[in-house]
């Protein structure tokens, strides 16, 4: 299993992705936050097929759901979402990816 924590940012949220492999390629996911759009997301993507990781932006059954559920388009949810599949599938390394605000005087 991978688990991948995401701290949202200004809305306050944090979501705990779980990704499990599962028969034939799927893979089977879990989203553990109190956001509701995020939680409403999980219906159209509960089992979703590993090589979803390769498919664009707007055929991607991930950011299909996202755009549908949630109202702010910078939320890194679905971002941490694919990284948490593609690294249960073995196509990357959990490695930690982060977006930091660099305030110059």
């Amino acid at each position: 299993m991978t688990k991948v924590v995401v701290n949202s940012g200004a809305c306050g949220f944090t979501v705990t992705v779980k990704a499990e492999k599962g028969k034939e390629r799927t893979i089977s996911l879990s989203l553990d936050t109190a956001c509701e759009m995020v939680q409403k997301m999980l219906g159209d993507i509960a089992t979703v097929d590993q090589r979803v990781t390769l498919i664009g932006f707007r055929d991607n059954p991930v950011y299909q759901s996202a755009a549908k559920h949630l109202k702010h388009v910078a939320c890194p949810v679905p971002s941490a979402i694919l990284k948490a599949i593609e690294t249960e599938a073995g196509m990357n390394v959990p490695k930690d990816a982060r977006i930091e605000f660099v305030r110059e005087k």
